[in-house]
């Protein structure tokens, strides 16, 4: 029998991170569809107990089969490395790198680790340092040390819409610890420590909600002072949502518009118009104002947290969809081509008297 010790590969030693990250870190071989880069490293923690929390669609829940460390998440594998190993691969790419995001579980460890991990990090190099929180485990106490350890940035996967659909895939009907009303007090906690437009809140769009509650959701968290990241669903492998659909694309594509228009401050959710099945019909903005925000083709990017430069950094390339030429998320500028299947796919033609009609 060997003497040696066994090494139980858990945080703060330890993290699991996105296959993107490990590929931009030279840890696994890969290469982007159409040359994307990735300029934000993920992180998350990781524990041989794993996560608490039960979430319907998250592969990471309690209720999915197999061990914490070999499940995947947002339908890829994260890999493992030692803190030391990727501290070391992000200083020799620093100028490639524009931040770094922690990812917490539901697990009691993760509070004094993400601080730990924080500190670690940004006593490194000069990289912006992003914590995406647990509310169900996180107080005052813990946002103030994440802070003081040199985060910048707070982000509260919210998720669902709605207090309905949160219950049934986060919370109650599914046994889950998390509840919504504590999510959103989590959420105005963190702009009140961090800052205005310094916290913001993950959506989750084909849960079963309408554009009209997304919109709503989206809205009240811009009037707390805060911004969205948008996801689109994608199903799980042995998750209990593994058999559910992604959402139109158009539904999709008119979420990404709207979203857009409230963080910027262009227009509100309460001068969208919608039909009685709540789908957006009009935006409140209209003619050749709207014409160019979408031609722009920025709605359409992925939302997320930004480096020094003011550029969106954790652009999480095909994190929600697969790579080809019907990518839900962009991770680069989109060309004039994919400007012209975003059209197509948002179902919107030029009619008179509105702008814009769906067929």
């Amino acid at each position: 029998m060997s003497n040696k010790e066994t090494v139980i590969e858990e945080s703060p030693d330890f993290l699991r991170m996105s296959l993107a990250a490990a590929m931009t870190l030279d840890l696994k071989p890969g290469i982007f569809y159409r040359n994307a880069r990735l300029y934000c490293i993920n992180l998350l923690l990781t524990y041989a107990n794993g996560c608490a929390a039960r979430c319907a669609y998250c592969g990471l829940s309690s209720k999915r089969p197999g061990s914490f460390g070999e499940k995947s998440f947002i339908r890829v594998s994260w890999p493992i490395a030692s803190l030391d190993e990727i501290v070391s691969r992000i200083a020799d790419r620093k100028d490639r790198i524009m931040r770094i995001c922690i990812s917490m579980i539901t697990n009691g460890r993760s509070r004094e680790d993400t601080a730990f991990i924080t500190s670690r990090l940004r006593s490194s190099f000069d990289i912006p340092v992003s914590v995406l929180i647990s509310p169900t485990i996180v107080g005052t106490k813990e946002l103030e040390s994440y802070r003081e350890a040199g985060a910048d940035r707070i982000g509260v996967a919210i998720d669902l819409a709605t207090e309905r659909l949160f219950d049934r895939y986060r919370g109650r009907d599914i046994g889950g610890p998390h509840r919504w009303r504590r999510y959103w007090e989590c959420l105005e906690e963190a702009v009140g420590l961090f800052g205005k437009r310094k916290a913001g809140s993950h959506f989750m769009v084909g849960m079963g909600e309408t554009e009209k509650e997304m919109c709503e959701a989206i809205q009240r968290v811009r009037d707390l002072g805060g911004w969205t990241h948008l996801f689109s669903f994608f199903p799980e492998p042995d998750s209990y949502m593994a058999d559910v659909q992604p959402p139109p694309m158009a539904q999709y594509r008119r979420i990404q518009l709207a979203r857009y228009l409230i963080d910027n401050d262009i227009e509100k959710a309460g001068r969208f118009s919608f039909d009685e099945g709540g789908r957006i019909t009009r935006f409140g903005i209209e003619g050749a104002r709207l014409e160019e925000i979408i031609d722009s083709g920025e709605p359409f990017r992925t939302s997320g947290c930004e480096g020094y430069d003011g550029e969106v950094a954790c652009n999480r390339p095909y994190a929600n969809s697969r790579p080809g030429p019907y990518i839900r998320n962009f991770p680069f500028p989109p060309e004039k081509a994919d400007i012209l299947r975003v059209r197509k796919q948002m179902g919107m033609r030029r009619s008179e008297p509105n702008l814009f009609t769906y067929e």
